[in-house]
């Protein structure tokens, strides 16, 4: 299969299982608000951002199976891929229980350390047991998960989601329809998290052939997996410290019902950086059979068309979010959460969107094995980010929380990460910011301009509006999108070849 056919097929399976977890996602969240309250909402959140900690555990494996499982198999080392995938359950499955026991201890102290009001203390207790013991169990069987992604097998992973997304949707709506609570639900959402699992270690069994036993671990697939692993270490660091410090600071600092109103406006951003997280995933496996192949112009070519295809998507999204975003809120979840919502949700936005837009970047690097630097300078931005939360929560509450997260994050996405990726790459900045980003900014114009205009003439107050005035927008940079892939890229104007080929076959040349 070809470079862009394989590409395509990833990025389309991925975006199916990613279009259904956002529709699940964006009318569950709103109903399990409602049914549950602020307070419990609230922490809800908490509780998984807590163990979203757990994630530093990882210490870089993840990335590692990845990276070799790719590697392996490109080059056909079956033992190597069976050493390294034992050697990695062995692992996981120490951490595992470690994190077991961490869960008991945590859930005796959540209550304590946290602004949670006193009836929920116990449901705090509970609900932290629920969710901590279900991701310490699913550490050994997320091996699996890297394995598939590795082997570029995104389908099966994007589908298993799929079905279980749906599932725990039915099942969270009956749970809370016929007297369920929080806890009920936790338990779905964990369970069916862990079938996932299982179903992809029956998948990676029928791919390819795995053989177990403690021969089978190897201290040369410790040392790759450590090596390689350390530095993505400090990477995940930083990730915690950027992605779950703001709800444990307004957690600690505020309370429990704050950071549900954090969490309207930071929840839709996160959906939109889902999309192209979606999409960049695919180009670590690639990148990194690239390079073990010395294919450096492959390695330029998915880096710029890579980082332009995130930004064709995620510069529409920013636009419409910022002009329609208060509609949006209101229909969504309901008015009250409009002022504090909308705010959070253009800070993080702007930060955001510099981010995704070169999302292809940092996976390029991690299938280079060249993200050390990267590293650093992540973890550099996730201390600042934690200390000017803090600070800025004293005068601006949950606000200053939000533009914690920003300010570093732009310095970084602006004055650091293109030029590293050039020289990394030995292509000039200039050029690839003129081919990444000057036809995503100009074809998201005429979106901007039609969706002011709507607004103006007509705010949305009900999902028949909001959608019409998206449908409206969609239209309009659909067309100037499909106009700029038959005139300026390659495969358009093969296309365009084809079809007058086609003409002059069956009508006669062309006029």
């Amino acid at each position: 299969m070809s470079l862009k056919a394989q590409a395509l097929k990833n990025i389309g399976s991925n975006w199916f299982g990613l279009a259904t977890n956002l529709i699940v996602g964006f009318f569950l969240s709103p109903f399990i608000l409602h049914r549950l309250g602020d307070d419990v909402f609230g922490l809800w959140v908490l509780v998984f951002s807590l163990t979203g900690y757990y994630g530093l555990f990882d210490f870089g494996i993840r990335s590692s199976i990845v990276r070799y499982v790719a590697q392996f198999a490109a080059k056909s080392e079956e033992d190597r891929l069976v050493r390294f995938v034992n050697t990695s359950l062995c692992t996981y499955g120490g951490i595992g229980l470690l994190l077991l026991l961490l869960t008991v201890i945590g859930s005796a102290n959540v209550s304590l350390l946290f602004r949670i009001p006193s009836a929920l203390h116990a449901s705090a207790t509970e609900l932290f047991l629920i969710v901590g013991a279900a991701v310490s169990c699913s550490f050994p069987l997320s091996v699996f998960a890297g394995v598939l992604e590795g082997l570029q097998k995104f389908s099966w992973l994007s589908l298993t989601q799929v079905a279980c997304n749906l599932l725990r949707a039915l099942l969270v709506v009956y749970a809370l329809t016929h007297g369920g609570g929080l806890l009920t639900i936790a338990m779905i959402t964990m369970g069916l998290n862990l079938l996932a699992y299982l179903v992809y270690a029956v998948v990676v069994h029928r791919l390819i052939f795995m053989r177990y036993g403690l021969q089978y671990v190897s201290r040369e697939s410790l040392r790759q997996m450590v090596s390689f692993g350390s530095v993505t270490f400090v990477i995940l660091v930083a990730a915690q410290l950027r992605f779950y410090t703001d709800a444990t600071v307004i957690g600690i600092f505020i309370s429990s019902a704050a950071i549900t109103y954090f969490s309207v406006g930071s929840k839709l951003v996160s959906y939109s950086g889902n999309i192209t997280q979606s999409m960049s995933q695919i180009f670590t496996p690639m990148a990194s059979q690239f390079h073990a192949s010395g294919d450096m112009e492959r390695l330029r070519r998915i880096f710029v068309l890579g980082n332009r295809a995130c930004a064709l998507v995620v510069f529409p999204v920013c636009a419409s979010l910022i002009i329609v975003g208060k509609s949006l809120i209101e229909v969504w979840v309901g008015a009250k959460y409009v002022a504090t919502g909308y705010l959070v949700l253009v800070t993080l936005l702007v930060g955001d969107t510099t981010e995704m837009a070169q999302s292809a970047s940092p996976k390029i690097l991690f299938g280079m094995a060249r993200h050390r630097t990267l590293a650093f300078v992540r973890l550099a931005e996730g201390v600042v980010n934690l200390v000017l939360s803090i600070v800025l929560l004293r005068r601006y509450g949950v606000i200053g929380v939000a533009l914690g997260t920003v300010i570093p994050q732009l310095c970084i996405n602006l004055l650091f990460l293109p030029g590293h990726l050039c020289r990394v790459l030995d292509i000039r900045l200039r050029i690839f910011l003129k081919e990444a980003y000057v036809a995503p900014l100009l074809l998201s114009a005429p979106l901007a301009a039609v969706l002011l205009l709507l607004r103006r003439w007509s705010p949305a107050h009900s999902y028949l509006q909001l959608l019409a005035q998206l449908v409206a927008g969609a239209a309009v940079y659909s067309a100037g999108l499909i106009w700029f892939l038959l005139t300026r890229e390659q495969a358009g104007a093969e296309l365009r070849a084809q079809f007058k080929q086609y003409w002059r076959d069956a009508v006669g040349p062309l006029a």
